[in-house]
């Protein structure tokens, strides 16, 4: 029986020549079976680049391109997200994100998850390098805007809705003029409360000053009332007295003026008697109040009060009346 023994060197060099051919054929064909076809998932888009014109693929599925002239990029279109002030793996703060001011003047630790998703993934992969963290730049630069043109107390309790809508139409309006491919879906305040512990207690200070003055307000509109009145018919009492006191010194004024104009009109036909006569009336009405010092020239001095005990004067046992 005849053994067959293979021998390296019986193969000829035209034998060698046909297996490489084989081999890299194989090979040629399998990175063609390989490189003409890419699947498209459901949550993707696919752009489709052929001598560098882009072309969107959105249907989901296979898909065959030409090898070598074709080529494919994926771009996953679920909704994502990132965060503004901590960090989204350990929730811890990042103060130079968070840390914002208000328009009166006070700081704020402010959180926001921001969501997003693709539009266009032609402008996503080629019209900005980064067009996420472009989007994350907007999203803090409109956030600090807003919160800086917001109170305190609207940052806090009862205008979050407000800040939020408005956060959300100037980030739209800064997508649309920077035309990135990616849309905001929607942006949340996460928390906001003052930056630290001493800043908490002020503040929880001046929210109890502003119920204080608040319940002052309320008692001194309330003291108000309850004088007020009195003190108008205080002073429509005090105006009809003076009111009357007028017309008093009115009415006296004119019967002095009366008075005197007869009087003058006496010393015009009588001079001399009229003047003697308004003499002894003038001190009629001075003398009863008038103190009498009698100096004898000795030294000593004697004051008589009051004068009204010179009035009568006993003569010779008769009473003569001065």
């Amino acid at each position: 029986m005849k053994q067959n023994n293979f021998d390296i060197n019986d193969i000829t060099p035209a034998q060698i020549k046909k297996i490489a051919i084989i081999v890299v054929t194989v090979i040629v064909g399998l990175l063609l079976a390989f490189n003409c076809t890419y699947q498209v998932k459901e949550q993707e888009q696919a752009v489709l680049l052929t001598f560098g014109n882009a072309k969107t693929v959105s249907e989901s599925g296979l898909h065959f391109k030409i090898p070598f002239i074709q080529s494919v990029e994926k771009v996953d279109t679920t909704i994502k997200g990132f965060a503004i002030g901590y960090d989204l793996d350990t929730g811890e703060a990042i103060e130079d994100e968070a840390l914002m001011i208000t328009s009166d003047y006070n700081f704020v630790n402010v959180d926001f998850f921001v969501e997003y998703q693709v539009s266009d993934p032609i402008l996503t992969l080629y019209a900005s390098e980064n067009p996420v963290e472009i989007l994350k730049n907007i999203s803090q630069s409109c956030i600090r805007t807003v919160i800086g043109s917001s109170n305190v107390d609207s940052v806090l309790t009862t205008g979050k809705s407000e800040i939020q809508a408005e956060i959300t139409e100037m980030i739209n309006e800064r997508l649309e003029e920077n035309d990135l491919g990616i849309y905001l879906v929607n942006i949340t305040m996460q928390d906001a409360e003052p930056p630290t512990q001493q800043v908490m207690e002020a503040f929880k200070a001046v929210e109890t000053a502003k119920q204080g003055k608040e319940t002052a307000i309320n008692n001194a509109n309330k003291y108000k009332n309850e004088k007020l009145p009195a003190a108008e018919a205080q002073v429509d009492q005090i105006l009809q007295s003076a009111e009357a006191q007028k017309q008093e010194r009115i009415n006296e004024a004119t019967g002095q003026v009366a008075r005197f104009n007869e009087m003058y009109a006496e010393y015009v036909k009588f001079p001399e008697v009229t003047k003697q006569r308004m003499f002894y009336e003038t001190m009629e009405e001075l003398l009863p109040s008038m103190e009498i010092i009698i100096d004898d020239g000795s030294g000593s001095v004697q004051k008589i009060l009051p004068l009204d005990s010179f009035s009568n004067v006993t003569v010779n046992g008769g009473t003569v009346n001065e």
